[in-house]
């Protein structure tokens, strides 16, 4: 048995309940992981309220790392004893051990602890492929980041600076922009006191950017379009703060013939090889240390509710873990 946070319904917080879950042996292709830490990612609060429907009951959480306890057959990459770390479908990470397929559990590095590969595969991994499978970009070039000071907006300030990216991040405190701007954003707007987007045309001399990356949906949609240079390359991949709502795909054109997509890492990891590469990728930035893993929140797996609430209000930075 393992403690599991299951929904029965969708709604608030107050949906999520602790329940004692057998746990069994993996089948082909699968692994049972006993877990050291889990992550918390706006995806999980998506769920819980609805916006992404799922089959009810189920289990809640998408990244974790811990030790692989039992090996399916088929499985070749993970043998008991590994340190591992994953994100991946179908969710029931908030837990202390699972059985789950075994092809997006990735080996852990020994010079990574439980606690970075716990807070980093899913929001790390969506950077790697925001940088480097979704639209080219060159040294040189600049980016759009909102919620910089996030967990997924930190990794992406180091990422752009590592790689000679110019990174204009936004977010919702002067303290919140400090932390992006300590984090390798060359320039960081508060866009509760500040007209944002006119800062970034002012920023780019009037060009705009060649890459919006945008996770906060709703609010920041028709700014962040506006925020583009001809060509430019709108990736749309959360919504903090709502969907975007129905838009006419025509304004693109007189806009400067803009792109759009919305991409999500489930797409991307989705093949097992892409999925370790990924991380492989991911992996060799932290250990080189060009991208530090920032946990700045700690909950036992029982208070993940107040985890929920903290992570919805924004009153997080960098990247929050469930404790097991």
């Amino acid at each position: 048995m393992a403690r599991t946070v299951i929904i029965e319904e969708v709604g608030g917080p107050e949906k999520l309940k602790l329940a004692d879950l057998p746990v069994g042996e993996p089948g082909p292709g699968q692994v049972r992981i006993r877990h050291k830490a889990c992550g918390l990612n706006f995806i999980d609060c998506y769920q819980r309220s609805g916006l992404y429907p799922m089959q009810l009951p189920h289990a809640l959480g998408m990244e974790a790392s811990g030790v692989i306890e039992a090996v399916g057959e088929g499985v070749t990459h993970l043998k008991v004893g590994d340190r591992a770390a994953y994100a991946a479908n179908p969710p029931g990470s908030y837990c202390e051990a699972r059985v789950m397929p075994a092809a997006q559990v990735c080996p852990l590095p020994d010079g990574i602890s439980f606690e970075e590969g716990a807070a980093m595969m899913l929001k790390g991994m969506t950077a790697q492929y925001l940088f480097h499978r979704t639209t080219p970009l060159r040294r040189g070039d600049t980016v759009l980041f909102h919620a910089a000071a996030g967990g997924v907006g930190l990794i992406a300030c180091q990422w752009a600076r590592s790689e000679g990216i110019t990174l204009i991040g936004t977010a919702g405190t002067d303290e919140k922009c400090a932390l992006g701007l300590a984090h390798g954003a060359s320039h960081c707007i508060n866009y509760r006191t500040e007209d944002w987007a006119a800062q970034v045309r002012d920023l780019t001399g009037g060009k705009g950017v060649d890459v919006v990356m945008d996770a906060v949906g709703a609010d920041t949609f028709e700014g962040s379009l506006d925020s583009l240079k001809p060509l430019g390359m709108m990736i749309s991949f959360g919504n903090a703060s709502g969907p975007v709502p129905p838009f006419n795909l025509g304004v693109l054109g007189p806009k400067g013939s803009l792109k759009i997509t919305r991409p999500t890492l489930f797409t991307h990891i989705a093949d097992h090889d892409a999925c370790q590469e990924m991380a492989q990728h991911l992996f060799s930035k932290v250990l080189a240390g060009d991208v530090v893993i920032r946990i700045d929140q700690r909950f036992p797996l029982e208070q993940v509710a107040e985890a929920h609430r903290a992570l919805e209000a924004r009153k997080t930075t960098g990247c929050t873990i469930l404790e097991v």
